[in-house]
């Protein structure tokens, strides 16, 4: 089942807490590293690459009863499904837009488009992919369209200059620690380019799985693992300073014999699950006497998990007055137009 160390040695990423993906203190060594693996069918809003990560708040079984009705013309059932996923889609479309005024309109933009188009919509996706999927061409419009769409801060450029990227939602009640680790996150992700940072928010922010991920960009898969992991490997680099302590000097009883593999190129690889259960006890071994790998993965692992834990932010009042407005004066319209 995974990649358990035969040799009884630490697994390839220590446990410090709960995994980033899946429930707290699993017991081998592969769910120590990505969470348990369920033997199952997953549900159709499950993350089949993580398990146990469920998109959205809805039940499944109620998802599709509120679809059903909507298609049929429901108001109060369109709105109820709408707004399950409105705050995630907000999140997504700040960090792709970067102001708030144009993710406000990307979001209202949105929900309007699938209230008219929902009676057409038949499943062939999930809901969430069907509405990120929309959001995202709204994104894309947006960005082509306003003056003011915010430069990307280069990954190259002095790191300070990224941490000068505000957060979009500043939250008064974190602490000084939190709201730092925050706006450091917030700015290494705006440092990503517009195609890795889309990627990267997809699938360690909103929890989509690859091929969701896929469907949404027009990847490939292998494409969206690509650039994922060149994204957190970026991501991480930023928020280092802030992770963890300076790894230890290699001495003599740490040193490896021979130079370290790219341990967190393959961690990340193995949460998507490209690696063999033979390179991954190798790697548990290396990781067991090295106390710098050790210390790189953890902060990967930090790193995901500061992604899949940011609390997707408040839509404002008077915009949540604003698409419900809207979407009852459309399924209205409609009404009118059929009677």
């Amino acid at each position: 089942m995974g990649c358990a160390s035969a040799s009884g040695h630490p697994p390839f990423v220590p446990v410090r807490d709960s995994s980033p993906y899946g429930p707290p203190e699993p017991s081998t060594s592969l769910e120590r590293i990505a969470g348990p693996v369920r033997h199952r069918r997953p549900r159709r809003h499950e993350d089949r690459n993580t398990p146990g990560v469920i998109i959205g708040s809805v039940a499944d079984l109620e998802r599709e009863e509120l679809l059903d009705a909507a298609r049929r013309g429901d108001a109060d059932a369109l709105e109820a499904l709408l707004k399950d996923i409105q705050p995630r889609l907000y999140r997504f479309s700040l960090q792709m837009c970067g102001r708030t005024e144009d993710a406000q309109d990307v979001l209202q933009d949105t929900l309007f488009a699938a209230a008219r188009t929902v009676q057409g919509f038949r499943g062939a996706s999930s809901v969430s992919t069907w509405l990120y999927t929309i959001a995202r061409r709204f994104c894309i419009k947006k960005r082509r369209r306003s003056v003011f769409a915010p430069n990307v801060v280069s990954l190259d450029a002095d790191p300070a200059a990224a941490r000068t990227v505000a957060t979009s939602v500043p939250d008064p009640e974190r602490t000084l620690a939190d709201r730092e680790l925050a706006t450091a996150l917030d700015a290494a992700v705006a440092a990503l380019d517009r195609a890795s940072r889309e990627v990267l928010v997809l699938r360690d922010v909103e929890g989509l799985p690859a091929d969701e991920v896929a469907t949404i960009t027009g990847l490939s898969v292998s494409a969206v693992k690509s650039r994922l992991h060149r994204a957190r490997l970026a991501v991480r680099e930023r928020l280092l300073p802030l992770l963890t302590p300076a790894a230890p000097p290699a001495n003599s009883a740490t040193a490896p014999e021979r130079p370290c593999p790219d341990v967190l190129n393959l961690l990340s690889r193995h949460l998507e699950g490209e690696i063999a259960p033979e390179t991954c006890a190798e790697m548990e071994r290396h990781v067991a006497g090295c106390t710098r790998c050790r210390a790189a993965c953890d902060s990967l692992r930090d790193t995901l998990r500061l992604c899949r834990t940011s609390p997707p932010p408040d839509v404002p009042e008077p915009i949540k007055e604003s698409i419900r407005r809207g979407i009852r004066a459309l399924l209205e319209r409609r009404g009118a137009a059929g009677a």
